[in-house]
């Protein structure tokens, strides 16, 4: 059997198994998968950049999807008015005043020679600038945060188009990604490990604990949503008479609808993330990257820049990841810091990446809706077949009770053995590179 036909093959198989959910469960369910398959697809193609293209051990994931989910609160909400009358200002001046202060310490650093004075500067710098930021800035948010913290407290957003927050998402991705590889990428593959999961939790934990920014964990619901809503469609006696026509209820039709819109929308981002990605595979910067991944000394003695091309590929990653955040973010409609889990966010996306087959982006695809239909559907058939097992047992069996309980771990059973039985049997991937 060729490549190529095994390949449809797996895509159709995937294709029949998403179908099979919908005729035996119902097409809601089946659209969610879609959709969460859709973005998890488009997370892969982010990891997929960093490990497959230039083997970068990047466990901080769910840093920059949160971030992309951080955005469209920023973009898409309207602003507090309260809140900016009451402290914004101060707010700004003193995240204004904490950015001098760095810039400052760089600069003197940069500037002065090596000596003890520099390093005695740069520590009066960043000890009084750390205190003079404080002073600034805790009594804007103290004010911000004291406006009806029950609804808000927060500043809000721009009230801008949804959409516009996915490529912000990825904006925002980068800039922590140049960050963190500013100061990471110099270390080995374990250590940058550890650097990315450490500041991908300091992301979370500003998340969760600054109020006035996206309101902590007492999150910020009724995002904007990119299509309508079920009870404007329900209220429209043209989408009732349609949906009457085809044999649907209102309810069903718009929930469907919607669904559908989402769907629309997210292949259209992966269709052009893909697109890019092959483009970029299939360029001389793809191939040097690949040089780079197979031999950093041999390359750097050729004359390529690993470090600056490694911040490269990071940056661009990251960003598909943050894209990502900001699409699954608009499609719960809410932003929840609690949600953002390592086992979702990190372990799922990797095993997505090994699963599909790391270094081929439609590999990576793949593994991104084979993975999470397994995710979704894998609890719900292991009650069933627990049920079916323990039938012949009496009620009240403690060994029955066991059995049905231990269904719910069966998410994490499946994930362990599938990436168990891919690296035996395909070690390179259902869809190894080519």
């Amino acid at each position: 059997m060729s490549g190529s036909v095994r390949n449809f093959g797996l895509f159709a198989l995937v294709a029949f198994l998403i179908l099979l959910t919908g005729v035996m469960q119902s097409w809601s369910t089946a659209l969610l998968i879609v959709n969460m398959g859709l973005i998890s697809a488009i997370m892969s193609l982010g990891v997929n950049l960093q490990w497959g293209f230039a083997g970068l051990f990047n466990v901080g994931v769910m840093g920059f999807v949160a971030l992309g989910g951080l955005a469209t609160v920023l973009v898409s909400m309207p602003p507090t008015t309260e809140a900016w009358a009451a402290g914004g200002v101060r707010v700004l001046a003193g995240l204004l005043t904490g950015a001098a202060v760095i810039v400052a310490a760089a600069l003197a650093y940069r500037h002065m020679p090596k000596s003890p004075a520099r390093a005695a500067a740069i520590l009066v710098i960043l000890v009084g600038g750390f205190f003079l930021y404080r002073a600034v800035f805790d009594p804007g948010v103290e004010e911000v945060e004291a406006v009806s913290p029950a609804s808000t407290g927060y500043l809000g957003g721009l009230n801008l188009p949804v959409v516009l927050a996915w490529p912000v998402g990825g904006l925002l991705a980068a800039g922590a990604a140049w960050i963190i590889g500013k100061t990471a990428l110099g270390l080995r593959s374990d250590y940058l490990a550890i650097a990315t999961l450490g500041i991908a939790e300091i992301i979370l934990a500003v998340l969760k604990n600054e109020d006035w920014l996206a309101r902590g964990v007492k999150n910020v619901v009724g995002l904007p949503r990119p299509v309508p809503y079920e009870i404007d469609l329900q209220n429209d006696p043209g989408f009732v008479e349609t949906a009457a026509g085809m044999g649907l209820d209102p309810v069903t039709a718009s929930s469907l609808y919607v669904k559908l819109g989402y769907s629309v929308l997210f292949t259209v981002v992966l269709a052009l993330i893909l697109l890019l990605a092959q483009l970029a595979l299939k360029s001389p910067w793809g191939r040097m990257m690949r040089a780079i991944r197979d031999n950093e000394v041999a390359a750097e003695a050729m004359g390529k820049d690993v470090t600056r091309r490694h911040l490269q590929i990071f940056i661009l990653g990251s960003a598909v990841c943050g894209i990502a955040g900001a699409m699954m973010t608009t499609l719960d409609g809410q932003l929840i810091p609690t949600s953002y889990q390592p086992l979702r966010f990190t372990f799922l996306i990797w095993v997505m990446v090994i699963v599909g087959g790391s270094g081929n982006n439609f590999g990576a695809v793949l593994g991104g809706f084979l993975i999470w239909f397994l995710w979704v559907q894998v609890e719900p058939i292991g009650l069933w077949l627990m049920q079916v097992i323990t039938a012949p047992l009496a009620e009240g069996s403690a060994l029955k009770a066991h059995l049905i309980e231990s269904a719910a771990h069966m998410r994490l059973l499946t994930m362990g053995l599938v990436l168990i039985l891919v690296l035996r049997f395909s070690p390179r991937g259902l869809i190894p590179e080519r």
